[in-house]
């Protein structure tokens, strides 16, 4: 019998989650705080309830996306979720939040009477609209079992990371990893560009070399080289600047807690944070080349230093 599913966060990422899953075949009760996503979700077969906690008393599976561990935690503990919920309900945790958070959760849902799994996911909102996401999965393996025939409607691979807080911990490892690469790929455009070497040059040689990266190959942070890259319509997200800031400083956070040396990780979580506070507010997150040639453009004080 196919599950129905609660639905609980149907922005950006969680809107077309939730219609891929209605296109699955699964009846979807959702609810937004935002009117407007919504009335969106609502027009893709999503049946729209006025609360969070109405959305989970009729499912067998509970997703939510959110953006903050904070609001996981009180849409838990504040807002009758799980105790509207049928008791043994699968809850299933998209968010990206803090490994603390992810843990602290599957405390509260197991001492509910339920089962959890934190499954973050990787795609942006291409993938999200397109069921191509990546879920990074933490917690048993019998509610990963369970989980994988929900995750395939949305996405095109799961991997069961290990036990509660492990996807998390994926996630915040794997967007380290774009981060800091973005920031490589923008800078070698920004030297290039000093050099006198084109753009399409430098892509035909590192994309098929070993500078080839996904933020080359796939998201290019300049316009030309890969058609459908945020660059090539003014750096609309995407995957906004913002909330790469946001994975960043909760592997920066992880980084001190764990005492591990990783200045690249560190590094790039304040860039990020300075270029999503100022231009970046609004952009996708390779719209960082902007930032890096506009640096570049501005004298510099004697050790270097933009002024």
């Amino acid at each position: 019998m196919t599950p129905v599913i609660g639905f609980i966060g149907l922005g950006h990422m969680g809107g077309p989650m939730a219609a891929n899953l209605v296109k699955a075949g699964h009846r979807v009760i959702g609810y937004d705080l935002v009117a407007g996503a919504l009335a969106d979700a609502t027009a893709t077969g999503v049946e729209a309830v006025g609360s969070a906690a109405e959305a989970a008393a009729g499912a067998d599976v509970v997703i939510t996306m959110l953006p903050a561990g904070r609001h996981l935690l009180a849409l838990y503990q504040d807002q009758g979720v799980l105790s509207a919920a049928r008791p043994d309900t699968l809850f299933i945790d998209c968010s990206t939040i803090d490994v603390a958070d992810a843990r602290a959760a599957h405390e509260a849902v197991v001492a509910a009477g339920h089962r959890a799994l934190d499954a973050p996911v990787s795609g942006g909102v291409m993938g999200a609209e397109a069921a191509t996401l990546t879920f990074m999965a933490g917690g048993g393996e019998r509610e990963f079992a369970q989980a994988e025939p929900v995750l395939s409607a949305m996405g095109k691979k799961a991997v069961h990371c290990g036990p509660a807080g492990a996807g998390q911990a994926a996630k915040i490892c794997n967007n380290m990893i774009l981060g800091i690469s973005m920031i490589a790929v923008s800078e070698a455009f920004v030297l290039g560009e000093s050099l006198g070497l084109s753009h399409q040059a430098l892509f035909e040689v590192a994309s098929t070399a070993s500078g080839q990266c996904w933020a080359l190959s796939v998201n290019c942070p300049v316009p030309g080289p890969v058609p459908g890259s945020p660059a090539n319509r003014d750096y609309r997200p995407g995957f906004a600047a913002p909330l790469m800031a946001k994975d960043l400083g909760l592997a920066a956070n992880a980084i001190r807690a764990g005492g591990v040396d990783a200045p690249l990780g560190l590094n790039a979580a304040a860039l990020y944070e300075a270029f999503a506070r100022d231009a970046g507010a609004d952009e996708d997150f390779s719209g960082i080349v902007r930032a890096i040639r506009e640096r570049t453009a501005r004298p510099a004080d004697q050790n270097g230093t933009p002024v």
